[in-house]
Protein backbone atom coordinates (compact mmCIF):
# COMPACT_ATOMS: atom_id res chain seq x y z
CA UNK A 1 0.00 0.00 0.00
CA UNK A 2 2.96 2.41 0.82
CA UNK A 3 4.55 1.78 -2.58
CA UNK A 4 1.45 2.33 -3.95
CA UNK A 5 0.49 5.49 -2.50
CA UNK A 6 4.15 6.81 -3.27
CA UNK A 7 4.01 5.26 -7.02
CA UNK A 8 0.63 7.89 -6.74
CA UNK A 9 2.07 10.66 -5.84
CA UNK A 10 4.92 10.39 -8.17
CA UNK A 11 2.49 10.36 -10.85
CA UNK A 12 0.39 13.13 -9.84
CA UNK A 13 3.11 15.57 -8.96
CA UNK A 14 5.19 14.56 -12.11
CA UNK A 15 1.97 15.47 -14.09
CA UNK A 16 1.41 18.93 -12.20
CA UNK A 17 5.07 19.50 -13.73
CA UNK A 18 5.02 18.43 -17.36
CA UNK A 19 2.09 20.52 -17.19
CA UNK A 20 3.52 23.25 -15.66
CA UNK A 21 1.13 23.88 -13.19
CA UNK A 22 4.44 23.58 -11.15
CA UNK A 23 6.63 26.29 -13.17
CA UNK A 24 10.12 25.60 -13.70
CA UNK A 25 12.22 26.82 -10.37
CA UNK A 26 9.18 26.32 -8.22
CA UNK A 27 10.37 25.82 -4.24
CA UNK A 28 8.48 22.82 -3.67
CA UNK A 29 6.92 22.59 0.16
CA UNK A 30 6.34 19.44 0.86
CA UNK A 31 3.83 20.41 3.44
CA UNK A 32 1.92 22.17 1.34
CA UNK A 33 2.17 19.21 -1.83
CA UNK A 34 0.46 16.81 1.42
CA UNK A 35 -2.03 19.63 1.58
CA UNK A 36 -3.31 19.89 -1.98
CA UNK A 37 -2.70 16.34 -2.92
CA UNK A 38 -4.04 14.50 0.15
CA UNK A 39 -1.00 12.14 0.33
CA UNK A 40 1.57 11.51 3.27
CA UNK A 41 4.38 13.70 4.19
CA UNK A 42 6.23 10.13 3.16
CA UNK A 43 5.06 9.60 0.00
CA UNK A 44 5.56 12.78 -1.25
CA UNK A 45 9.02 13.29 -0.12
CA UNK A 46 9.64 9.29 -1.35
CA UNK A 47 8.16 10.54 -5.10
CA UNK A 48 10.17 13.83 -4.94
CA UNK A 49 13.20 11.44 -4.69
CA UNK A 50 12.21 9.32 -7.28
CA UNK A 51 11.47 12.32 -9.33
CA UNK A 52 15.27 13.55 -9.05
CA UNK A 53 15.87 10.79 -10.83
CA UNK A 54 14.06 12.05 -13.64
CA UNK A 55 15.85 15.40 -13.67
CA UNK A 56 12.60 17.03 -13.19
CA UNK A 57 13.80 17.91 -9.29
CA UNK A 58 16.24 19.12 -8.22
CA UNK A 59 17.29 18.51 -4.33
CA UNK A 60 19.08 21.64 -2.65
CA UNK A 61 20.98 20.40 0.53
CA UNK A 62 19.53 22.03 3.46
CA UNK A 63 16.67 23.46 1.46
CA UNK A 64 14.69 20.76 0.12
CA UNK A 65 13.26 19.82 -3.56
CA UNK A 66 12.94 22.43 -6.42
CA UNK A 67 11.26 22.23 -9.85
CA UNK A 68 13.95 22.00 -12.35
CA UNK A 69 14.79 25.16 -14.23
CA UNK A 70 14.48 25.12 -18.08
CA UNK A 71 16.94 26.47 -20.13
CA UNK A 72 17.68 27.13 -24.17
CA UNK A 73 20.79 25.21 -23.99
CA UNK A 74 18.52 21.94 -22.13
CA UNK A 75 16.13 22.16 -24.64
CA UNK A 76 19.00 21.69 -27.54
CA UNK A 77 20.26 19.01 -25.78
CA UNK A 78 17.12 17.29 -25.33
CA UNK A 79 16.01 17.91 -29.16
CA UNK A 80 19.31 16.43 -30.69
CA UNK A 81 19.27 13.51 -28.66
CA UNK A 82 15.65 12.56 -28.91
CA UNK A 83 16.01 13.36 -32.67
CA UNK A 84 19.32 11.10 -32.51
CA UNK A 85 17.15 8.23 -31.19
CA UNK A 86 13.83 8.58 -32.24
CA UNK A 87 14.83 8.85 -36.30
CA UNK A 88 16.73 5.92 -35.89
CA UNK A 89 14.01 3.47 -33.99
CA UNK A 90 11.27 4.78 -36.30
CA UNK A 91 13.45 3.68 -39.34
CA UNK A 92 13.79 0.14 -37.64
CA UNK A 93 10.08 -0.11 -37.27
CA UNK A 94 9.27 0.96 -40.10
CA UNK A 95 11.43 -1.96 -41.56
CA UNK A 96 9.80 -4.85 -38.92
CA UNK A 97 6.07 -3.33 -38.52
CA UNK A 98 3.43 -6.00 -39.40
CA UNK A 99 -0.37 -5.39 -39.75
CA UNK A 100 -0.76 -5.18 -36.19
CA UNK A 101 1.73 -2.39 -36.07
CA UNK A 102 -0.03 -0.42 -38.51
CA UNK A 103 -3.08 -0.64 -37.33
CA UNK A 104 -2.01 0.87 -33.90
CA UNK A 105 -0.70 3.78 -35.65
CA UNK A 106 -3.47 4.24 -37.78
CA UNK A 107 -5.82 4.43 -34.75
CA UNK A 108 -3.34 6.59 -32.63
CA UNK A 109 -3.03 8.95 -35.61
CA UNK A 110 -6.97 9.24 -35.58
CA UNK A 111 -7.06 9.69 -31.93
CA UNK A 112 -4.63 12.59 -32.48
CA UNK A 113 -6.42 13.89 -35.17
CA UNK A 114 -9.61 14.27 -33.31
CA UNK A 115 -7.93 16.24 -30.16
CA UNK A 116 -6.42 18.66 -32.80
CA UNK A 117 -9.69 19.54 -34.64
CA UNK A 118 -11.65 20.16 -31.37
CA UNK A 119 -13.89 23.34 -32.22
CA UNK A 120 -13.29 24.80 -29.50
CA UNK A 121 -9.68 24.94 -29.28
CA UNK A 122 -6.96 22.49 -28.17
CA UNK A 123 -7.34 20.50 -24.87
CA UNK A 124 -3.48 20.65 -24.08
CA UNK A 125 -4.13 17.51 -21.37
CA UNK A 126 -5.95 15.89 -23.81
CA UNK A 127 -3.17 16.66 -26.55
CA UNK A 128 -0.09 15.77 -24.65
CA UNK A 129 -1.95 12.15 -23.87
CA UNK A 130 -2.99 11.47 -27.82
CA UNK A 131 0.53 13.21 -28.89
CA UNK A 132 2.44 11.22 -26.83
CA UNK A 133 0.33 7.52 -28.16
CA UNK A 134 1.22 8.64 -31.64
CA UNK A 135 4.71 9.05 -31.08
CA UNK A 136 5.03 5.98 -29.36
CA UNK A 137 2.73 4.32 -31.95
CA UNK A 138 5.36 5.25 -34.63
CA UNK A 139 8.22 3.36 -32.87
CA UNK A 140 6.36 0.30 -31.56
CA UNK A 141 7.63 -2.18 -33.77
CA UNK A 142 11.52 -1.23 -32.94
CA UNK A 143 11.86 -4.29 -30.48
CA UNK A 144 15.34 -1.75 -28.00
CA UNK A 145 13.56 -1.94 -24.91
CA UNK A 146 16.44 0.81 -23.99
CA UNK A 147 15.63 2.59 -26.69
CA UNK A 148 11.76 3.29 -25.84
CA UNK A 149 12.82 4.03 -22.11
CA UNK A 150 15.11 6.61 -22.83
CA UNK A 151 12.98 8.32 -25.63
CA UNK A 152 10.26 8.33 -22.46
CA UNK A 153 12.49 10.40 -20.67
CA UNK A 154 13.47 12.34 -23.35
CA UNK A 155 9.92 13.22 -24.44
CA UNK A 156 8.23 13.84 -20.81
CA UNK A 157 11.52 16.80 -20.60
CA UNK A 158 10.13 18.35 -23.94
CA UNK A 159 6.67 18.44 -22.79
CA UNK A 160 7.29 20.84 -20.57
CA UNK A 161 8.60 22.94 -23.11
CA UNK A 162 5.19 22.39 -25.27
CA UNK A 163 3.37 23.48 -23.02
CA UNK A 164 4.80 26.71 -21.82
CA UNK A 165 4.68 27.45 -26.23
CA UNK A 166 1.26 26.34 -25.98
CA UNK A 167 -0.05 28.09 -22.89
CA UNK A 168 1.83 31.06 -23.43
CA UNK A 169 1.26 32.18 -27.14
CA UNK A 170 -1.78 31.99 -29.07
CA UNK A 171 -1.08 29.11 -31.58
CA UNK A 172 -2.34 31.15 -34.63
CA UNK A 173 0.89 33.08 -33.71
CA UNK A 174 3.46 30.31 -34.38
CA UNK A 175 1.91 29.94 -37.86
CA UNK A 176 2.21 26.35 -37.22
CA UNK A 177 -0.18 23.36 -38.60
CA UNK A 178 0.86 20.94 -36.06
CA UNK A 179 -1.69 18.30 -37.66
CA UNK A 180 0.04 18.71 -41.14
CA UNK A 181 3.30 17.66 -39.91
CA UNK A 182 2.04 14.69 -37.89
CA UNK A 183 -0.12 13.35 -40.82
CA UNK A 184 3.32 13.70 -42.84
CA UNK A 185 5.06 11.38 -40.87
CA UNK A 186 2.09 9.20 -40.59
CA UNK A 187 1.60 9.23 -44.41
CA UNK A 188 5.56 8.50 -45.02
CA UNK A 189 5.61 5.46 -42.22
CA UNK A 190 2.53 3.94 -43.79
CA UNK A 191 4.07 4.09 -47.25
CA UNK A 192 7.36 2.31 -45.83
CA UNK A 193 9.07 5.63 -46.79
CA UNK A 194 11.62 5.43 -43.98
CA UNK A 195 13.99 8.12 -44.83
CA UNK A 196 11.18 10.54 -45.42
CA UNK A 197 9.39 10.04 -42.69
CA UNK A 198 12.62 10.47 -40.45
CA UNK A 199 13.13 13.50 -41.88
CA UNK A 200 9.56 14.80 -41.59
CA UNK A 201 9.82 13.77 -37.87
CA UNK A 202 13.27 15.40 -37.53
CA UNK A 203 11.72 18.79 -38.59
CA UNK A 204 8.67 18.12 -36.54
CA UNK A 205 10.70 17.54 -33.44
CA UNK A 206 13.56 20.44 -34.06
CA UNK A 207 10.54 23.22 -34.57
CA UNK A 208 9.50 23.36 -30.82
CA UNK A 209 12.96 24.41 -30.49
CA UNK A 210 13.14 27.14 -33.50
CA UNK A 211 10.22 28.40 -31.85
CA UNK A 212 11.35 28.55 -28.43
CA UNK A 213 14.40 30.37 -29.65
CA UNK A 214 12.77 33.25 -31.45
CA UNK A 215 10.51 33.40 -28.34
CA UNK A 216 13.35 33.95 -26.70
CA UNK A 217 15.14 36.47 -29.44
CA UNK A 218 12.35 38.25 -29.43
CA UNK A 219 11.34 38.56 -25.34
CA UNK A 220 15.28 39.48 -24.71
CA UNK A 221 14.71 35.93 -22.32
CA UNK A 222 13.31 32.30 -21.94
CA UNK A 223 9.81 32.06 -21.86
CA UNK A 224 8.52 31.33 -19.00
CA UNK A 225 4.96 29.24 -16.87
CA UNK A 226 2.59 30.90 -16.28
CA UNK A 227 2.03 32.16 -12.50
CA UNK A 228 2.20 29.16 -10.03
CA UNK A 229 -1.14 27.49 -9.42
CA UNK A 230 -2.33 24.80 -6.52
CA UNK A 231 -1.54 21.64 -7.62
CA UNK A 232 -5.02 20.45 -7.91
Amino acid sequence: ESGSLTAEAFNRIRAEILACRLPPGQKLVIADLCHDLGFSLGAVREALSRLTSEGLVEAEPRKGFRVAPISLADLEDVTNLRVLIETEALRQSIRRGDAHWEAALVAAFHLLSQAEAQPGGIDIDVYEQRNKAFHEALIGAHDSAWSKYMLGILYRHAERYRNINLRLTAAQASQRDVHREHEEIFRAAMARQEARAALALEAHVRLTLEIVQRQAAGNGAMPQAAPARGAA
